[in-house]
């Protein structure tokens, strides 16, 4: 992609053409610098908020198979998914968050979920 370090036979023998090799190497430096920014924001709408709660949803059967994920980017937007687990069957809801909070009422294991993503990417 870059050539930091060109490999040349002869090396340089005037402080012009030493000089000149810095001017490439600064070039190449600011190249990467912008490569990096972009990048820097592109990631930002990338998830990288992860939230994970199990939990028993019906106290008087079974264990914690059901649970609550939340998958949430830079701007704390992206989704919960939340499964629940009973003899009869698995229910599976998705509810959207944008900037922490949904338009569709949460349960307090989602809350919980998103303030785990928050809260571990704090943590970082």
């Amino acid at each position: 992609m870059f050539k930091l370090f060109n490999k040349k036979e002869k090396q340089p023998e005037s402080l012009e053409e030493v000089l000149g090799e810095f001017k490439a190497l600064e070039k190449n430096f600011e190249e990467l610098k912008e490569e990096l920014e972009k990048l820097k924001k592109k990631n930002f709408f990338n998830f990288q908020k992860i939230g994970v709660v199990r939990f028993n949803p019906f106290k008087e059967v079974g264990g914690d198979q059901s649970f609550s994920i939340a998958l949430l980017d830079g701007n704390n937007s992206g989704f919960v998914i939340t499964s629940l687990y009973t003899r009869e069957g698995n229910r599976i809801y998705g509810k959207p968050i944008k900037e922490g909070k949904s338009e569709y009422l949460l349960s307090s294991e989602e809350k919980e979920a998103i303030k785990n993503a928050v809260k571990n990417a704090e943590l970082k």
